[in-house]
């Protein structure tokens, strides 16, 4: 590769763009293996690549982390099993009766619902001004949830999909909190004891599937999506961010994740036909707005 070619992959702006890239790739795959490959299979399949993929490049470090590793096997097992089998099963259960574009716009409410959960078990510093962020997003996912009928809350009938994601919102959410607990380790070692515990805990729904003759289908579109997965936002996604968060600081590279809802509308418009409506753009905008004033900095008011 070219010195100038690789220079670009210096820049943080761009790591941190493809990152977003990589990450609104996983709901626009997930709906495109919808009929191809089940979710509990999808599943299993992309964090067993990813495991085998990060073992081959991590069995130095994770040699030098096994005292580490024993100790804290049962965090890192749940944490593998929580925030990638559960959040990915959730949101590949969730694209079979919702939208790419509904799920990329609930997932870009996280961060509002990181802050909050924050606040309301470690006491985090929260201001009126991330309260009014706060406020604000949880009203564009209501939004998006009820595609624009927010009578449709009041009567419970919210689309399974939708309800699916909001609770695989939920889910990363906690496992993002955690991450205050990890262990000393090479990011190397982390990514891939989670990945083998998430693939590890997604085995017996696969076998419960395939039991039940659901199969995935043998073509090379299908085999083409979980090499997606399995590399792009399980670890490419993952380095570049990491390597982004070290060149320009967590706050600065978080604004980036703002990024996946609108390149996850690109690419479902795109790629899958899906069409953009007036309630999408006004959910969206509230969230996005909401993780705006949520991100804001305020001097000499209220905490």
């Amino acid at each position: 590769m070219p010195n100038s070619l690789l220079s670009r992959f210096e820049h943080p702006y761009l790591l941190l763009s493809l990152t977003a890239l990589f990450w609104s790739g996983n709901a626009v795959a997930g709906k495109a293996a919808v009929g191809a490959v089940p979710p509990m299979a999808f599943t299993f399949l992309r964090w067993t690549g990813a495991a085998l993929i990060l073992f081959a490049f991590a069995a130095p470090h994770l040699r030098k982390d096994w005292p580490a590793i024993r100790r804290h096997l049962p965090y890192l097992f749940l944490m593998g099993a929580i925030g990638f089998a559960a959040f990915n099963l959730l949101l590949y259960n969730a694209v079979h009766s919702t939208s790419a574009l509904n799920v990329s716009i609930e997932q870009s409410a996280m961060p509002m619902v990181i802050m909050i959960f924050g606040f309301l078990f470690f006491r985090d510093p929260f201001t009126w001004l991330q309260g009014l962020g706060a406020g604000l997003s949880l009203i564009g996912v209501a939004v998006t949830v009820s595609n624009g009928d927010l009578q449709a809350l009041m009567w419970l009938s919210v689309n399974r999909g939708d309800a699916l994601m909001v609770l695989a919102g939920l889910v990363y959410s906690a496992y993002t909190l955690a991450l205050r607990f990890k262990p000393e380790l090479h990011w190397l070692s982390f990514l891939a004891v989670l990945a083998a515990s998430a693939a590890l805990t997604c085995l017996p729904f696969f076998i419960r599937e395939m039991m039940q003759g659901i199969m995935p289908e043998p073509s090379l579109a299908a085999a083409g999506l979980i090499v997606y997965v399995a590399i792009f936002p399980s670890i490419l996604a993952q380095l570049f961010f990491a390597r982004g968060v070290g060149m320009i600081g967590a706050g600065r590279a978080g604004i980036f994740i703002n990024l996946v809802p609108l390149f996850a509308a690109v690419l479902a418009i795109l790629l899958l036909g899906e069409q953009l409506h007036l309630f999408h753009v006004v959910g969206g905008g509230l969230i996005m707005l909401g993780i705006w004033l949520g991100a804001r900095r305020t001097r000499g008011l209220p905490r």
